[in-house]
C-alpha cells in the first residue's frame, strides 16, 4: 500500500525501497506530477496550458506573427471592419531586436577548460610546483653539476621552459601547466559537444532565454547513442516549484512529447495490442496539441516523461571477526538485526532518481524504474545530477520575466500606430481647383472662341494663367473675376508626422525598457557623436542584457560537467568506448592513453569565455601602450592577444613588463659591468702597454747601451789594436826614430867632434897664422868664408830658414 502524505498529492518519501521501486508507486508520482500541471483550478486554464500558451505568444511577438485579432477589436466599430482596407500583418519589431541579442551571444567564444581536483591529481600538481621551485631555485648548482658530471639533476622533465621566479611560477601553473588527464577531459567533452551539435543547440536555448526567459537542456546515455545533448523546448516542461533561478532545488522535472502511435511502440516494445488501442484515445487536450494552421494532431499521442528524485537507505552489515578484522556486507533496507556484538548496522542515505513515462489522461504507466546510469559529483557521492539542466535568470516567486515580454504592449502600440498610418494615408485626396463658371461667361477672348471651364482649365494646367474681368458687361463688379481657385486638401501630413513621431517614441521605449540602445544595433550613429562614446553605449547595451549570456553559459558549464561525470559510463560499455575513442583518436591519439583514467578522477569544469569589445580594447590599448614604451616585445603582445582571461592577460602583461624591466636592468648593469670590464681592460691594456713601452724602452736602453758597451768594447778593442798598432809603429818609428837619432847623435858627435877637430884644426891654423901675422907682422886676416867655404860638400844652406 502507497500512502500519500498530507500536503502533497506525491506518495510517502519515507517508505522502504522495495515500495518505491513498485509501479503503484511509480503511478501515483506520475498522477500527481499530472494533477500539478494538467488539471484545472477554479475553471481557469490548467498550469501547462497556460504556459505553454503563453510561451507560444511570446514566440509569436518574436518572429513578428502575432494574433492580429485585438487589432481589430481596437479598429472597428461595432465589430464592423468593412470600411477599412487595411494590411494587417504585424510589423516584425521585436524580431530585430531578438536576433541582435541571440546572435550576439551565439558569437560568443569561449573555451572549456577542465580542472582535476581530486587528491591524485591535487597532489601531481603541488609535487610539480615544488619540483619547479626547486629547480628555479637552484638552477645555476644544477647547471654546475651538470656540467661537472654530465648528467640531468632537474627534477622537472622541460627545465628549459621554467620560469624564472615564483611570481611568474603561479602565472606558469594558471596558464601552461595543464596535465594530460586535463586535456583528455577537455578533449572529450569537445567532442561529445560536437556530436551533438551543440552550437545549433546553444543557440535554440539563447533564444528561449531572449524570448521566454527560460532556457533547458538535457544530457542523457544510452548504449546505443552514448552520451547525448538534447535541446529542451521550456513550453513542453514540467517541474516541481521552486524560487530558484537555476533549479537546483526541484525534486521532480519533466518534459511532454508528442509521439506517433509507432514510436511510442518502438520505445516500449513490451506493450500489447490492447494496451495500444487504449493509448490511442488519449490525445490530449487541444489547448496544446493544435498545430500551426490550428489542425488537431489526433494521431499523435502526448507521453509525460519525468524524473522524480528520492532517497534510499544503503545498509550494511559490519562483522567483526575473531581476528579483530571487520567485514563489510551490504543488506536492504529492511535489515534490522537485534543487538549484537560481533556486527553492527550501518546506514546513509542517497539520492536517487526514478525515470517514468506516462500516456496524458491515461492511468497507467508506461515506465518506472530506478535510472540506470546516475550522474553522481565525486566530491559528494551521495546526491545525484538530474538529467535536465534549467535557468531562468529573471525568476521571481516562480514567475519568470524575458525580454520580449516586457515590450509586447510596445509592439502592440506600434502595431496599432502602423494601422493608424495606413489609415490616414487611405483618405488623403490630392489638391485640387474651384472654377467659377460664371465668372468664365464673362469672358470675352475677342477670337470668337468661347471661354468654357475645359478650356480654362487647360490654359490653367498649361500655362498656370488665367484670364478674368473685373466688371460684368453690365459694367458692375464681377464677383467672380478670378475664375479659378486652388482648393487645398486637408491637413494629413500632420496626422503622419504626429503618428510617425508615436511610432518612434514606441521604438525608443523598446530600446530604453531592453537597454538595446542604437549603438547596439547600429541603426542611427549620432553623426557628431565620438567613436569612443558609440562604443561606450554598445557595452552599456550589453551589460543591461548581460544575464541572459550569463544564463547561456551557466547551461554550458553544467551540461559539460554532466557530460564529465557520464564519461565513466561511455567507458564501462564496450561499444560506446570505443565509438569515443574512435572520435577522439582524430584530434590526438595521446589523449588514448588517458581515457580509462577519467572514471579516477574529479574534474571542476569552467568556461574561459572570450573579452568582450570593451574589455578587448582596454587590453589592446595597454598592449600598444607598453608597446610603445618598449617594455614588452611583439612575441610577448600575440601571447596575451591569445589568452581568453582579461584578468589573467592583464597579469602576464604586466608580468612580461617587470621581466622586460628587469631584463633591462640586467643589461644595463651588464653593460656597465661590460664597460667598467672594458675601461679596466682598457687601462690594463694601457698599463701594460705603459709597462711593455717602458720595458721596450728599457730595453731598448739596454740594448743600446750594450751597443754603445760594444761599441765601446769594439772601439776600445779597436782602438787598443790600433794604438797597439800605433805603438807598435810608434815603437818602429821610435826605434828607427832613436836609431836615427842615434846615428844623428851619433854623426852629431861624431860631426861635433869632427868640428872640434876641424875647429881645433882652424883654430891651430888660425893660430898659426896669427903666431905667423904676429911674428911677420902682417895685416889682420878675416876668416869668415866668402861663399867658397865647402865642408866636404855638405853646405850650411840647407839649414836657412824656409
Amino acid at each position: 500500500m502507497v500512502y500519500t502524505n498530507y500536503n502533497s498529492s506525491f506518495p510517502d518519501q519515507v517508505v522502504p525501497v522495495a515500495v518505491k521501486d513498485s509501479y503503484d508507486y511509480g503511478l501515483q508520482v506520475g498522477n500527481a506530477v499530472e494533477n500539478e500541471w494538467f488539471r484545472s483550478n477554479r475553471g481557469g486554464l490548467e498550469r501547462f496550458t497556460a504556459n505553454f500558451q503563453n510561451y507560444n505568444r511570446l514566440k509569436l511577438y518574436a518572429r513578428g506573427e502575432q494574433s492580429v485579432q485585438k487589432y481589430k477589436d481596437e479598429l472597428a466599430i461595432n465589430g464592423d471592419l468593412s470600411y477599412l482596407n487595411l494590411d494587417w500583418k504585424p510589423v516584425p519589431v521585436l524580431s530585430k531586436f531578438v536576433d541582435i541579442v541571440v546572435n550576439g551571444m551565439t558569437d560568443k567564444g569561449y573555451k572549456i577548460n577542465s580542472f582535476a581536483q581530486d587528491p591524485f591529481a591535487l597532489k601531481q600538481r603541488t609535487d610539480f610546483a615544488f619540483a619547479a621551485l626547486r629547480d628555479i631555485e637552484n638552477k645555476d648548482l644544477i647547471e654546475e653539476l651538470g656540467a661537472a658530471t654530465g648528467k640531468n639533476f632537474y627534477a622537472t622533465p622541460k627545465p628549459e621552459e621554467l620560469p624564472g621566479n615564483q611570481d611568474e611560477l603561479d602565472l606558469y601553473m594558471q596558464l601552461n601547466y595543464k596535465q594530460s588527464i586535463e586535456i583528455a577531459e577537455e578533449e572529450l567533452i569537445s567532442n561529445v559537444l560536437d556530436y551533438n551539435r551543440y552550437e545549433e543547440t546553444k543557440r535554440q536555448i539563447a533564444y528561449d532565454l531572449a524570448v521566454l526567459g527560460i532556457g533547458a537542456v538535457k544530457t542523457n546515455f544510452n548504449k546505443s547513442e552514448g552520451i547525448t545533448v538534447e535541446h529542451v523546448d521550456p513550453a513542453s516542461l514540467v517541474y516541481s516549484y521552486t524560487e530558484d533561478p537555476n533549479f537546483e532545488d526541484i525534486y521532480y522535472v519533466g518534459e511532454v512529447k508528442s509521439m506517433s502511435l509507432s514510436e511510442v511502440k518502438r520505445q516500449f516494445p513490451d506493450l500489447t495490442p490492447d494496451q495500444l488501442e487504449e493509448i490511442q484515445q488519449y490525445p490530449g487536450s487541444t489547448n496544446y496539441t493544435l498545430n500551426w494552421w490550428g489542425q488537431d494532431q489526433r494521431d499523435q499521442v502526448q507521453v509525460l516523461f519525468f524524473e522524480y528524485k528520492t532517497y534510499h537507505d544503503q545498509v550494511f552489515k559490519l562483522k567483526r571477526t575473531e581476528q579483530g578484522l571487520e567485514k563489510i556486507i551490504e543488506k536492504d533496507d529492511t535489515f534490522d538485526p537485534p543487538e549484537n556484538d560481533n556486527f553492527d548496522r550501518v546506514h546513509r542515505a542517497i539520492e536517487v532518481l526514478y525515470t517514468g513515462a506516462k500516456i496524458l489522461g491515461m492511468n497507467n504507466m508506461l515506465e518506472w524504474k530506478l535510472s540506470e546510469n546516475m550522474s553522481r559529483p565525486y566530491g559528494d557521492t551521495t546526491r545525484v545530477n538530474m538529467n535536465y539542466v534549467i535557468s531562468a535568470p529573471r525568476m521571481y516567486k516562480g514567475r519568470i520575466d524575458s525580454l520580449v515580454n516586457r515590450v509586447t504592449g510596445f509592439a502592440d502600440m506600434i502595431q496599432l500606430t502602423h494601422l493608424k498610418l495606413q489609415q490616414v494615408m487611405s483618405r488623403m485626396v490630392p489638391d485640387g481647383v474651384y472654377v467659377d463658371v460664371d465668372g468664365l461667361a464673362e469672358v470675352d477672348l475677342g477670337n470668337g472662341t468661347s471661354y468654357n471651364p475645359q478650356e480654362a482649365l487647360n490654359m490653367y494646367f498649361q500655362t498656370g494663367s488665367i484670364v478674368g474681368r473685373s466688371l460684368t458687361q453690365d459694367g458692375d463688379g464681377n464677383r467672380g473675376k478670378v475664375p479659378i481657385q486652388e482648393l487645398q486638401s486637408s491637413n494629413g501630413m500632420a496626422k503622419i508626422s504626429s503618428l510617425t513621431q508615436t511610432y518612434q517614441y514606441y521604438l525608443q521605449m523598446i530600446r530604453d525598457v531592453t537597454g538595446l540602445n542604437e549603438a547596439r544595433d547600429g541603426s542611427q550613429p549620432s553623426k557628431d557623436a565620438l567613436v569612443g562614446l558609440q562604443k561606450l553605449a554598445a557595452a552599456n547595451s550589453n551589460t543591461a542584457t548581460k544575464h541572459i549570456l550569463q544564463s547561456l553559459m551557466y547551461l554550458t558549464v553544467r551540461a559539460a560537467e554532466n557530460i564529465s561525470l557520464r564519461a565513466a559510463d561511455a567507458l564501462a560499455f564496450p561499444l560506446t568506448k570505443q565509438t569515443l575513442m574512435g572520435s577522439i583518436n582524430q584530434f590526438n591519439t595521446a589523449t588514448l592513453e588517458e581515457v580509462d583514467k577519467l572514471s579516477m578522477h574529479e574534474f571542476g569544469i569552467f568556461l574561459d569565455l572570450e573579452p568582450d569589445e570593451e574589455e578587448q580594447n582596454k587590453l589592446e590599448q595597454n598592449i600598444q601602450i607598453a608597446l610603445q614604451s618598449g617594455s614588452i616585445g611583439l612575441e610577448d603582445a600575440i601571447d596575451i592577444r591569445e589568452i581568453r582571461n582579461i584578468k589573467l592577460a592583464n597579469q602576464y602583461l604586466k608580468f612580461k613588463q617587470k621581466e622586460k624591466q628587469e631584463k633591462k636592468r640586467a643589461e644595463q648593469l651588464e653593460n656597465i659591468q661590460a664597460q667598467a670590464q672594458a675601461n679596466a681592460q682598457s687601462a690594463e691594456k694601457a698599463a701594460m702597454a705603459d709597462v711593455q713601452k717602458e720595458q721596450a724602452l728599457a730595453q731598448t736602453k739596454v740594448q743600446i747601451e750594450q751597443a754603445k758597451t760594444e761599441f765601446e768594447i769594439k772601439k776600445m778593442e779597436q782602438e787598443a789594436l790600433i794604438k797597439k798598432q800605433l805603438m807598435a809603429e810608434e815603437f818602429d818609428y821610435n826605434m828607427k826614430l832613436a836609431q836615427m837619432r842615434a846615428q844623428v847623435d851619433k854623426q852629431k858627435e861624431a860631426d861635433i867632434e869632427d868640428r872640434k877637430d876641424e875647429r881645433a884644426r882652424i883654430i891651430g891654423t888660425q893660430q898659426s897664422e896669427m903666431i905667423s901675422q904676429r911674428q911677420n907682422d902682417e895685416l889682420p886676416k878675416n876668416f869668415e868664408s866668402s861663399g867658397f867655404d865647402s865642408l866636404g860638400g855638405f853646405g850650411l844652406e840647407q839649414f836657412e830658414p824656409r
